[in-house]
């Protein structure tokens, strides 16, 4: 009976014509190098028969346990980690790269019981030594999988980044310069200040669009969205973020309350980002003959923004998948169907890092409301802290024709 490192050895070839039938079953098997392929196995199953037959203690043991006699950062590349290299490239998921350790496991397994007719102790032991250098192999090819996606997510975002969101922005520069000098001038006439103005809107929410798949794939790729916190009102945020949207949206009616001392310590880009995504899902989902109400207030020393819309409830099977990326509500039409959906979960993500939270009430008769609340990060006292009027501010905002 042969010790499991000489099987190997000596049936190499078996092993690895029964692990090639195995990746090429796999969807990005047949485009796959099997030469490359057969190469890395070849050499990580001679790796793991030189370590069978090489001395282990117990210490050494426990430590390849804890993937202490893993390959680090700066070492020549192991065959493990050249072939989690190859599977990235190759466009396998790290499920796939496991299956395979698992078919390679198994086919050495069912080969080598084959030629035994006993199992005795000195095979048992051999056979806890396979399965810790197979779970080691794992560990390599993951982990310079992991390192190779991260990466390509990095190449990615800088692509979407820059070669999107820079011809975007001249564009609305230009339309913005357009549209301004049209109203001093009155040079530009209809149809063209019309078409210039859907120009305008359109960038603004490709912008928009551009802005929420960053996050999104920041946030997929395990990053936490990054916050600089200053002190800032939320009640001037709002009032900005109104007044952002309506641009897009001249024909539609916004109604904003802002009531109490909303001052407190945020990132007011990404709330601004956050609201103004609330504005335009209530906007795609709401009754265009209603208004947006958004209201600001104090609760329990935290700020509450509120987005308000009339229109179709959303369903109570539905409103715990609001917040899921790539989840689309139904939509009035085939332009919002179309929608992406990434704009909630962005708040979603924004919100939770500040420590708030955001809930969502709907209903036939009081509409759809979105409540964010957020706890004040800046301590009070002192000269910013300073006793504000608490009165309420209502402003209505839309209704006419402008562009």
């Amino acid at each position: 009976m042969a010790r499991l490192s000489a099987f190997i050895r000596d049936n190499v070839e078996a092993i690895l014509a029964e692990w090639e039938t195995f990746a090429r079953s796999l969807p990005q098997g047949e485009t796959m190098d099997m030469t490359a392929l057969r190469d890395h196995a070849k050499d990580m199953l001679t790796v793991i028969a030189k370590d069978l037959d090489a001395p282990q203690t117990l210490e050494e043991q426990t430590g390849k346990a804890r993937g202490e006699a893993d390959a680090g950062e700066g070492a020549v590349p192991t065959a493990a980690q050249e072939h989690g290299a190859g599977r990235a490239e190759s466009g396998f998921t790290v499920g796939q790269m496991v299956a395979e350790f698992r078919a390679l496991r198994a086919s050495v397994m069912r080969l080598w019981s084959h030629t035994q007719q006993q199992v005795g102790t000195a095979d048992l032991i051999d056979m806890t030594r396979f399965n810790e250098a197979i779970d080691q192999a794992i560990a390599e090819s993951i982990t310079q999988y992991t390192q190779d996606i991260g990466e390509s997510k990095e190449r990615f975002l800088a692509i979407l980044g820059h070669d999107l969101r820079s011809p975007v922005g001249a564009i609305i520069t230009s339309t913005r310069f357009m549209l301004d000098t049209a109203t001093e001038s009155g040079d530009l006439g209809e149809p063209y200040l019309s078409l210039v103005g859907g120009v305008s809107r359109s960038a603004r929410r490709m912008n928009q669009l551009v802005a929420d798949l960053l996050e999104f794939a920041r946030v997929s790729f395990g990053d936490a969205i990054p916050l600089q916190r200053a002190p800032m009102d939320l009640g001037t945020l709002v009032e900005d973020a109104v007044a952002e949207v309506r641009a897009s949206y001249p024909n539609r009616i916004f109604q904003s309350t802002a009531t109490g001392d909303l001052r407190g310590e945020w990132d007011a880009d990404r709330l601004f980002q956050a609201l103004t995504n609330l504005l335009s899902n209530a906007l795609q989902h709401g009754a265009p003959d209603s208004p947006i109400h958004v209201t600001a207030g104090v609760e329990d020393d935290d700020v509450v923004v509120c987005v308000q819309n009339q229109g179709r409830p959303i369903p109570p099977d539905e409103l715990a998948r609001l917040f899921e990326g790539m989840n689309r509500q139904p939509s009035r039409d085939e332009h919002d169907r179309r929608h992406l959906g990434l704009g909630l979960y962005i708040v979603d993500k924004i919100v939770t890092a500040h420590g708030g939270c955001i809930q969502v009430r709907s209903g036939a008769e009081e509409g759809t409301t979105f409540a964010v609340q957020l706890p004040r990060a800046m301590p009070r006292g002192g000269q910013d802290s300073a006793e504000q009027p608490d009165e309420s501010q209502i402003v209505e905002v839309g209704g006419g024709t402008g562009r």
